[in-house]
């Protein structure tokens, strides 16, 4: 996006203000008779962010050595850093079992967020709302799922609903926990993974754009200031890629800790 955003600044045919409409990536299949579209920008990254987790992976551990070589090591860094320090120390010794789900989802999520700093691309799948929706369902799903496996259906809902307090003020706490548990944590999951990716973006095109409209004004005074846009363009960038990685750790954490809350005995 921000890359045919240049294009048309440098062409002095950037529409004023933006609308809506120039936050949606052009799509690239067509389909149907309305010449509706079923594969995007967003989808064929999303596709090629997990071809690429998998092949490395596949790579790395088609001839595993006992002294590993580089890339093996990055690998089984990546896998013993959520093992350790997100499953085992979030949910403890049963979050071993665990440990496979949480780093495909810290890998998907930060190769996916990978893209907002890729030159050219620009722009993260999860700078839209759907897809950090469908991975907060799916997490949503998973904790329920174990907490119903764990304690059964009816010791679950009651564990989840009914925290340790005086009867007369199970009436107030339980629609609270019910929106806190049922409502509140997939919806924040995602809001929260999409936020940060959309805003980094925006500023990012802000910046840039930035650059190329002050660059091409017509006051003298106003060109030079082109550089020091484009120079808080890369800066941001730079801030992104803290982001990235510090957005799929909260996701992966957040969802370690949902699910230590569903196995756990006491509310």
């Amino acid at each position: 996006m921000i890359g045919k955003s240049i294009v048309l600044a440098e062409d002095g045919k950037v529409p004023f203000p933006p609308s809506v409409e120039d936050f949606f990536l052009p799509s690239i299949v067509p389909w149907g008779a309305h010449n509706s579209y079923w594969i995007t920008k967003f989808t064929a990254l999303i596709w090629l962010g997990a071809a690429l987790l998998i092949i490395f992976f596949l790579v790395t551990y088609r001839n595993p050595k006992l002294v590993p070589t580089k890339s093996q090591w990055i690998a089984e860094s990546i896998y013993g850093f959520v093992r350790n320090n997100i499953a085992v120390d979030m949910i403890g010794h049963r979050g071993v079992a665990f440990a496979p789900y949480l780093a495909t989802l810290f890998c998907f999520i930060f190769i996916n967020n990978l893209w907002q700093i890729i030159p050219f691309v620009q722009i993260s799948p999860m700078a839209h709302i759907a897809f950090p929706t469908i991975l907060a369902i799916i997490s949503y799903v998973m904790f329920i799922w174990v907490g119903i496996r764990h304690h059964g259906f009816a010791k679950f809902v009651k564990h989840s609903l009914m925290p340790p307090a005086p009867w007369f003020m199970q009436p107030l706490l339980i629609p609270i926990e019910l929106f806190s548990t049922f409502i509140a944590r997939p919806v924040s999951l995602a809001l929260r993974l999409f936020a940060n990716l959309f805003a980094g973006h925006i500023i990012l095109l802000v910046f840039t754009l930035g650059g190329f409209v002050l660059l091409n004004s017509e006051s003298f005074f106003l060109k030079p200031i082109s550089v020091l846009s484009w120079a808080v363009s890369i800066a941001i960038t730079f801030l992104e890629a803290l982001v990235i990685v510090l957005q799929a750790y909260i996701f992966t954490v957040l969802t370690a800790s949902y699910v230590q809350g569903a196995l756990a005995d006491e509310h």
